[in-house]
């Protein structure tokens, strides 16, 4: 059994989404009462190849906050993620994306940066690692996990997709907010006596599309 953990760390990757302050809000609130320090990586896990245990201050502050209840306790006013995101993947960086200070002669892209990010979170004195992310940013942690790292996954993606899970961050508010739209577009269909085409995300599993689909009353869906 794993010992529990003494700090842990939090990051959101991927694309922004209703309800990720809220998370980072309840892992913050239960992990202050039981006594575990928070650390809030920013701009996802970008942060953890950016982040130089050698630097100063001044450039480690953009790259990993600490948060306690202070920090987090009217964050969830606001949709988005305040601690920042993005689409970096530290198991196949790109040349233009590589940090300048992990720059190096020879080296073949895209890179796999795992050693830095283990190295960066031990630095950090990491004990365990939460990150929210849809498939991209989750299919690194799995890497991650392979490495030794221990991690609770908080899946999140507008898509519904994320493999082996029911329900992700997100998606409630992208059927909310198609069944709307649909809704709003049978006005001018009806009077100009047309019909209407909408086609939304979903990525590979349509789920996005059935369901908004069903709630709307559409005639037909048509799903990947």
């Amino acid at each position: 059994m794993m010992k529990k953990p003494r700090r842990i760390a939090i990051l959101t990757g991927g694309g922004d989404v209703p309800g990720l302050n809220s998370a980072i809000k309840q892992v913050v609130s239960r992990a202050q009462r039981e006594g575990i320090a928070v650390v809030g990586i920013r701009r996802g896990w970008g942060g953890l190849i950016n982040y130089r245990p050698d630097a100063d201050e001044d450039w480690n502050r953009h790259w990993r906050t600490e948060l306690t209840w202070s920090h987090v306790r009217t964050i969830d006013r606001t949709g988005g993620t305040f601690l920042h995101t993005s689409r970096t993947n530290p198991g196949r960086v790109r040349e233009k994306d590589m940090p300048a200070h992990l720059v190096e002669p020879g080296r073949t892209y895209p890179a796999d940066l795992t050693d830095v990010v283990v190295r960066n979170l031990e630095h950090l004195e990491i004990d365990a690692l939460i990150p929210i992310g849809g498939d991209d940013t989750l299919s690194y942690a799995a890497r991650l996990h392979q490495a030794g790292y221990p991690q609770v996954a908080i899946p999140k993606t507008m898509d519904n997709d994320v493999y082996g899970t029911d329900f992700c961050i997100g998606f409630s508010t992208a059927v909310t907010r198609s069944v709307q739209a649909i809704s709003d577009l049978r006005t001018p269909i009806g009077s100009h006596e047309r019909i209407g085409l909408v086609e939304l995300f979903g990525r590979n599993s349509g789920e996005t599309c059935l369901v908004s689909s069903y709630l709307a009353h559409v005639d037909r869906a048509i799903i990947s």
